[in-house]
């Protein structure tokens, strides 16, 4: 069972900032943003303010953050490299998965899948990288 001495608050902070940070640069016109809203059929302005999605965003990454520290003290993971194939299982396994069904039934595409499934693998796995090295 969990021990919540394992538990480490200050690597689920670390790590939900390292999600937030990276969504910031993802959904950014640097990087997919552009796309992204090409896919999704929308302007910025339609989108509205993004304050209440970025609020919701924050707290998505904190919740995801406690979930992998949780799995990584569970598992008795104890370096960066082993939380990042924690990450991937994650990722690649669970929330990709779960992305490509919903895209395939709302018929919303394969560059959608491909941006918003990126962003959150690549989280999953830089948390896992994260809590990790702060359990080792």
């Amino acid at each position: 069972m969990l021990d919540p001495a394992g538990f480490d608050a200050l690597a689920v902070l670390v790590a939900a900032l390292i999600g937030v940070v990276l969504g910031a640069a993802w959904y950014s016109p640097l990087l997919f943003g552009d796309a992204w809203m090409a896919a999704l059929g929308r302007s910025r302005e339609e989108l509205g303010a993004p304050g209440p999605a970025m609020a919701g965003s924050v707290v998505a990454c904190l919740v995801s953050a406690a979930a992998v520290e949780w799995l990584v003290t569970a598992t008795g993971t104890h370096t960066a490299l082993a939380g990042a194939g924690l990450g991937a299982v994650l990722g690649l396994g669970v929330v990709a998965t779960a992305l490509l069904s919903d895209s395939l039934f709302s018929g919303t595409g394969l560059r959608l899948f491909l941006i918003q499934m990126g962003y959150r693998a690549g989280y999953l796995v830089l948390m896992g990288a994260i809590c990790g090295a702060w359990a080792g």
